[in-house]
């Protein structure tokens, strides 16, 4: 899986079981002064020889990306990817790069600021009996056996959830059923510790949150569609991996 993101991550972004590898754009020094593009003038010069001097260095952020996401080659290079760090092919057309940069660009706008984007008109079902600020309490969520509608709360469910939504994985399980299980009320054992994720100041921040997963879980399937229609392994076969 990739993930865009502008904080720092834990590298058991996805889980305990899986470690994460940053590739930030930019480099600091330990006090964090001295911000250095990570993307060298070397590798710039690489993509400006194949595709034009128009070619940025954020261009070539977008690009990769984009690549990352690809399902063709996610799908050839799985055994690679299981042991080595990715290699990005250069592509033999200098469409299908544009294509990816555009791609890889809307992909990331949509990751970084998926608390930004529309909600998806899931559909409310609402007991009139329970009180609306108690509706939005979440204690656990859970999906239907169907997967086509969320229960929220004993006074809340959001209907008609889009099955395409799953197709967006986050590790080995949805974006949607990776916030279902993240945003519910523990207790540690040991400590006694309770974690809430309900916001006193802003009750319909996890509902919000949820239509708003749909939302970017959705429009990645479409995007990594469309990639998938814009470039195609014959695009990068025997070209160069930098």
């Amino acid at each position: 899986m990739a993930l865009a993101t502008n904080y720092i991550a834990d590298y058991h972004l996805v889980g305990a079981g899986a470690v994460s590898i940053c590739f930030p754009y930019y480099t600091y020094a330990e006090d964090g002064s001295n911000r250095r593009e990570n993307i060298t003038d070397w590798a710039l010069e690489q993509f400006r020889g194949a595709y034009g001097e128009g070619v940025s260095k954020w261009d070539i952020f977008h690009y990769v990306y984009a690549m990352l996401h690809h399902p063709g080659y996610r799908e050839r290079y799985a055994e690679n990817l299981k042991r080595d760090l990715p290699r990005i092919p250069l592509l033999k057309r200098r469409e299908a790069f544009e294509a990816a940069v555009s791609v890889g660009r809307a992909l990331m706008e949509l990751h970084v600021n998926y608390e930004q984007q529309p909600e998806y008109p899931l559909r409310s079902l609402e007991d009139s009996a329970v009180p609306y600020r108690e509706m939005l309490r979440v204690e656990k969520m859970r999906l239907t056996p169907e997967r086509t509608a969320i229960v929220v709360s004993k006074g809340l469910t959001l209907a008609d959830v889009p099955q395409e939504c799953f197709r967006y994985r986050l590790g080995n399980r949805s974006a949607l059923e990776w916030v279902l299980d993240q945003y519910q009320v523990t207790k540690d054992a040991r400590s006694g510790i309770v974690s809430d994720p309900n916001r006193p100041d802003d009750p319909e921040y996890i509902v919000r949150l949820l239509r708003q997963v749909v939302t970017v879980s959705v429009e990645t399937v479409r995007l990594v569609d469309e990639l998938a229609q814009a470039i195609t392994v014959e695009d990068w076969l025997e070209e160069p991996i930098p």
